[in-house]
């Protein structure tokens, strides 16, 4: 009796002491959540936007011709040799309809186009140098970018014209191989140049100067894609009819991407992706795709693994998504990692968009997610959910593998959103490895056919947060 008597004791005693711990964790977790915000201000300082000598080379001057079928890649590259020569400076595009091949950039080059310049690319293969590049999170040797600059320093795209990739259902998209977007029965298609890569040299770890491909292979090219670079400006353009991923720095740091227009519905269009990368910023900008808005990335299973750079430090800001698979993205290629994205004042809204927020991985890529913070968005319509986190991605059928992905600290903090689709939460995770920590705070969904599936999630915090006119309670 008396063990009995002090036990109850303890039990009285440990009650408040459990509860007072429980209030300090959640108050020091909101505090950490609260000084996050504060990184924001942190990476958006760090990040040096490039500057120029105030030295004009109007590529009219070099040769170049304004009818849309002359090639003028030739007179393009002379003027950006003679800028860089001369220290770097401005390489004019001025108003008019200009052909050429794909452009590489040096180091303190502002590719700038007068409003009314559109550059078209050209459609001719042999106009495509193979130059190191990146398929679907895996390197090799392939057509070159549209626009590339491989270990520059100080480059820039800026002003108010149109970069025309002339990519369409009879050019580039067709090697999908899906008959929407032109492929025939009996056409060539991608599929067995992937297989070549990723199962016959990734796995196997070849070289990758040995990873050649280019013509008889059918693998598109990126249309910008900053190598290696850093300080990195793209600011103002408009693209439009991409091959493959729109924006792709690969291995970069300090890059801003502001006030740029994407409209690209074609297959694998995605607007942005960050890969390997650090220090981004992505603001002003309006997506309108065939696929991701935003999609942050870090390498492909072996590839990922053998480079094995995190994508950090990006901030995405005051932008608009409209059509696509996902708002902000972060995978599927995420065998790296990724850490520290923030998101701020963002609209989206179409009944084509499928989800806003959204991750992506299986345990053949692996990686992980984590300190994802994203504030002040307004949803209109998204098709899917608001909030989707898929451990078991895979878009070519099963991948299974042994790297366990891994999903933690992931905040939405003041979002309207007037119909949420299908779910309001739907994430699926592990039992080895569930999903963890996931905060919604002053989040609102007006409509939605259900609140959450959910499959191997803990710590679900719902904060000031109604769902269907439901406030919802803490899982």
């Amino acid at each position: 009796m008396l063990f009995l008597s002090i036990g109850r004791i303890i039990k009285k005693l440990l009650k408040p002491m459990a509860l007072a711990l429980l209030i300090i964790s959640c108050e020091q977790q909101n505090t950490s959540k609260t000084n996050a915000w504060l990184q924001l201000q942190e990476i958006v300082d760090s990040v040096v936007v490039p500057a120029f000598p105030n030295k004009i080379f109007n590529i009219l001057d070099y040769g170049a011709i304004t009818d849309s079928t002359t090639n003028n890649t030739d007179a393009i590259k002379k003027a950006i040799e003679a800028c860089s020569l001369s220290g770097g400076g401005i390489v004019l595009i001025p108003k008019g309809k200009f052909l050429t091949g794909p452009i590489h950039l040096e180091n303190n080059i502002n590719l700038h186009l007068n409003e009314g310049a559109e550059i078209l690319f050209s459609t001719n293969l042999d106009d495509f140098p193979i130059v190191h590049t990146s398929y679907e999170g895996t390197e090799l040797m392939n057509f070159s970018p549209l626009i590339y600059a491989k270990g520059k320093t100080n480059i820039a795209i800026t002003g108010k014209g149109i970069l025309n990739g002339q990519a369409s259902n009879d050019f580039w998209w067709s090697w999908c191989g899906k008959e929407s977007y032109g492929w025939k029965d009996g056409d060539p298609k991608q599929h067995t140049s992937l297989t070549k890569l990723k199962e016959g040299m990734s796995e196997k770890g070849v070289p990758v100067e040995k990873r050649v491909f280019g013509k008889g292979e059918y693998l598109r090219p990126s249309f910008v894609e900053p190598f290696e670079c850093n300080n990195v400006l793209i600011q103002g353009v408009k693209i439009i009819n991409a091959p493959f991923w729109v924006i792709h720095p690969i291995k970069s740091t300090n890059v801003t991407i502001d006030g740029v227009t994407v409209e690209s519905h074609g297959p694998n269009n995605d607007g942005c992706d960050p890969e390997y990368s650090k220090n981004i910023i992505i603001k002003n900008c309006t997506f309108n795709t065939g696929d991701d808005c935003i999609a942050i990335k870090s390498g492909r299973n072996e590839d990922g693994r053998r480079v094995n750079i995190v994508s950090e430090n990006i901030v995405v800001q005051n932008c608009k998504m409209i059509d696509g698979h996902g708002g902000v993205v972060m995978g599927s290629e995420i065998s790296a990692g990724v850490r520290n994205v923030f998101v701020e004042n963002c609209e989206m809204d179409s009944p084509n968009l499928e989800r806003a927020i959204r991750i992506k991985t299986n345990t053949k890529r692996g990686g992980f997610v984590e300190d994802v913070y994203v504030r002040n968005i307004k949803i209109g319509q998204v098709k899917e959910a608001v909030l989707k986190i898929n451990l078991f991605y895979g878009i070519y059928g099963v991948q299974e593998g042994e790297f366990m992905p891994r999903v933690s600290n992931i905040n939405l903090e003041n979002i309207q959103v007037e119909n949420g689709g299908k779910y309001g939460i739907l994430a699926k995770g592990y039992a080895e490895q569930p999903i963890t920590d996931i905060t919604l705070k002053d989040v609102t969904i007006k409509k939605v056919d259900s609140v959450y599936a959910l499959e191997n999630v803990t710590n679900i915090n719902f904060i000031n947060t109604h769902i269907n006119g439901i406030p919802m309670k803490s899982l």
